[in-house]
């Protein structure tokens, strides 16, 4: 269904006889080129991506071994008698290699896969958030503009008022207070046009941050005014959600670290092999070494209890924020059917009756059939009922698109992220 605000004629007669003379107008400046230039300059993605390239980098590093490390031992110097010096001196040099028990490796490895998970989902749901902010801006813009539309349409028309009362008290049809009240009138229309005109400049120049660039051109009202046929509501389900995967990633990341806690309860061995040289009859030995750290004051267990306690809470989290996904799904597929059903009834009907007394009303007060007050009461419903409109359609449309929010999947954009950043990874990384 296509809803269209209803205008006077005369102001779009005028609007196509300003646009024949002047130069060929813009293109019209879409949500979907905003969205385009927003994601190409916002620092949320720059920052999403390089939270998947440093988590990336984390699973290197998690899969290194511990590092080899060279011994050198000197005994038997600086004493007394024969150990006087360096005359009796042994010197051992070795190398001496961590032995890691366990698991230790996998548990870390599997535990920079679930953080790299997380941060894929967190890139993910950066892109949406945006996607999001910009989505309302320019919904924002285009009202405000529709506003204005409607705030100089209703400073002409207060004008137009003006005009008919001086002539009737003129005439003296009227008495001189009709003058004065519609004089009154005309004032607060052209001060309620300066109002918009500086409330869609602001939220032209908001959205013009948001993608780093001018908004020029007309914004795009068919799609501002057009209701989708938006019809029963669908079954409410959070699976493959972007809420629900970021839960679920956490847990993952929480069970890993599980793992983690428990591989690091088995000691590490140290094993080393060395050559020592005696000093006294300068012959040369082997010695090899083992060493096992002994779990006396710290085995484990404290740690290995916290890391369940957090799983649990992460796992608790999950099923919460499956519920709360799904509650906040419903609601806004509620919100959605009923903002289409105030817009279709406020721009439609309403508008259309609105508009026509206000029409025979002008027509009426200018023959002297009607009061002022009958006039001013018409004037009045059609500029409520089209504020009501606009409102109404704007309503629409952000319950459009914070359903979309809910809803996102945590698929396609989010694998694309992450190929980015391991793409991004030096060579000696990845």
């Amino acid at each position: 269904m296509i809803l269209v605000l209803i205008f006077p004629a005369s102001d779009a007669m005028a609007q196509t006889a300003a646009q024949s003379s002047q130069p060929a107008p813009e293109p019209i400046f879409t949500l979907e080129r905003a969205l385009s230039l927003g994601g190409a300059v916002s620092p949320s993605r720059e920052a999403g991506a390089a939270g998947v390239q440093a988590a990336t980098a984390g699973r290197a590093v998690a899969a290194l071994r511990p590092n080899p490390e060279i011994v050198v031992e000197t005994e038997n110097v600086t004493g007394s008698g024969d150990y006087r010096g360096f005359r009796s001196a042994e010197t051992t040099a070795g190398v001496a290699l961590p032995i890691e028990l366990g698991g230790k490796r996998s548990a870390r490895m599997a535990v920079a896969d679930a953080q790299i998970d997380s941060a894929r989902i967190s890139a993910t749901v950066a892109i949406a958030d945006l996607t999001l902010t910009i989505t309302q801006a320019y919904i924002e813009a285009a009202a405000s503009e529709r506003r204005l539309i409607v705030a100089r349409e209703q400073a002409v028309l207060a004008a137009e008022g003006a005009r008919a009362a001086r002539v009737r008290v003129t005439a003296g049809a009227a008495s001189p207070i009709e003058q004065q009240r519609a004089e009154v009138l005309r004032i607060n229309a052209e001060t309620a046009v300066e109002r918009a005109a500086r409330t869609a400049e602001v939220a032209r120049g908001n959205l013009a941050r948001l993608i780093g660039q001018p908004v020029t051109g007309l914004l795009d009202t068919t799609w501002f005014e057009r209701i989708g046929g938006y019809g029963p509501t669908q079954p409410v389900t959070a699976e493959g959600t972007l809420a629900l995967a970021a839960a679920a990633a956490d847990a993952r990341t929480a069970k890993a670290q599980v793992q983690l806690a428990r591989s690091q309860r088995v000691p590490d061995v140290t094993v080393s092999a060395s050559a020592r040289r005696l000093e006294a009859t300068n012959d040369v030995a082997a010695v090899f070494g083992v060493s096992v750290p002994i779990p006396l004051f710290n085995n484990g267990r404290a740690a290995v209890a916290q890391a369940t306690a957090q799983a649990t809470q992460a796992e608790a989290l999950r099923r919460l924020a499956l519920i709360e996904a799904e509650r906040g799904i419903a609601s806004a597929q509620a919100e959605l059917a009923n903002a289409a059903t105030t817009a279709r009834t406020a721009g439609g009907p309403a508008l259309t009756a609105a508009a026509e007394a206000a029409r025979i009303a002008r027509i009426g007060y200018a023959a002297g059939k009607f009061s002022q007050l009958d006039l001013l009461e018409a004037e009045r419903t059609l500029r409520e009922t089209r504020a009501a409109a606009i409102d109404a359609l704007a309503a629409y449309r952000d319950a459009e698109a914070r359903l979309a929010r809910l809803t996102a999947p945590s698929t396609l954009s989010a694998d694309q992220t992450l190929s980015n950043a391991r793409s991004a990874l030096p060579g000696d990384i990845r």
